[in-house]
């Protein structure tokens, strides 16, 4: 893909067809009518490279459209609707998914900064019911506060005005309005002990932040997970993988492995599995809840002091 995605086949295994008898959010509409398309097309037993013709695009376009990481065009969905010969039923049903995935979501209002990459995730975390994560080197995004976003993007982006940071950081903010949502994903989030001693925004901003990971591990459905250097080793990678869990209907499962100017969309069963296996291996070498919450406790302290003898 050209942005870096990884194109799959996806399992064969047979996929429910989604009733759309209530308005659905466009990130879960686009899920839903590419697995519907997906469906249409294994029954049908016609690969990608079948169907790429009727839109006037690659594999990895249809790969995209059916994993619902692509905006939906009219013109493709009403020809793959010809060729596959729906129902008159069938195609009202495509149609109204195609109109909902058509609506514009909050993030799209932010798409002079961010990669494309980063939206398909921000639109997929807010239709999970779980997110897992391991990071290596800083705090998950969703975990970030606002001083410790922008310390990371100004370091990153030397360059950018005063503006652009601002608004990344804004960004970043807004895709965590999904922890403080009534039907909010459950969070499982694993750490590498070097992210704590990685003095991010300097020890003030260290201090902020360690506080604010030490709530949210006392919220319910957050667990924060602090991998330690000597049991890394051996179950480590070196980047940065999510997976996410869904339940409305379309693809139960995807992994997200993100690389330094892009990233991997996986969904293929096999793939997924492989990747489950490597955050489940790391979830059994970190420490439990309550010793992760001590070494946060443990560099916060840490960082309080030095922030307290900078200040003298």
């Amino acid at each position: 893909m050209s942005d870096g995605s990884a194109v799959r086949e996806e399992s064969t295994e047979p996929a429910v067809v989604p009733i759309t008898g209530h308005s659905a959010r466009p990130e879960i509409a686009a899920r839903l009518l590419g697995e519907t398309l997906r469906q249409a097309r294994k029954e049908r037993s016609l690969s990608l490279r079948d169907v790429a013709p009727v839109i006037r695009g690659s594999v990895s376009k249809v790969s995209r459209l059916e994993r619902g990481e692509s905006p939906p065009r009219e013109r493709d969905i009403r020809d793959l609707v010809a060729f596959y010969q729906f129902s008159s039923d069938q195609a009202h049903e495509i149609e109204g998914l195609l109109q909902q995935a058509k609506n514009n979501a909050w993030w799209q209002k932010y798409g002079d900064v961010t990669p494309n990459w980063l939206r398909r995730l921000i639109g997929l975390e807010a239709g999970a019911t779980r997110i897992a994560s391991y990071e290596n080197h800083v705090v998950p995004g969703l975990l970030q506060t606002r001083s410790y976003m922008r310390a990371l993007v100004s370091n990153g982006l030397p360059g950018a005005s005063s503006e652009e940071v601002e608004r990344r950081v804004k960004l970043r903010l807004d895709r965590q309005r999904i922890l403080w949502s009534p039907r909010r994903p459950s969070i499982v989030a694993m750490l590498e002990e070097a992210i704590l001693l990685r003095p991010v925004g300097g020890p003030g901003v260290m201090c902020e932040q360690l506080d604010h990971l030490i709530e949210l591990s006392q919220r319910d459905g957050i667990n924060i997970r602090i991998i330690p250097f000597e049991r890394s080793a051996s179950v480590a990678p070196s980047y940065p993988i999510t997976h996410l869990t869904f339940g409305d209907g379309g693809p139960s499962e995807l992994v997200y492995i993100e690389l330094i100017d892009s990233a991997m969309y996986l969904s293929r069963a096999g793939d997924v599995e492989q990747y489950r296996q490597v955050l489940l291996n790391l979830l059994a070498a970190s420490q439990r809840m309550r010793d992760s919450r001590d070494l946060l406790v443990e560099a916060r302290d840490r960082y309080a002091a030095r922030a307290a003898d900078s200040a003298l």
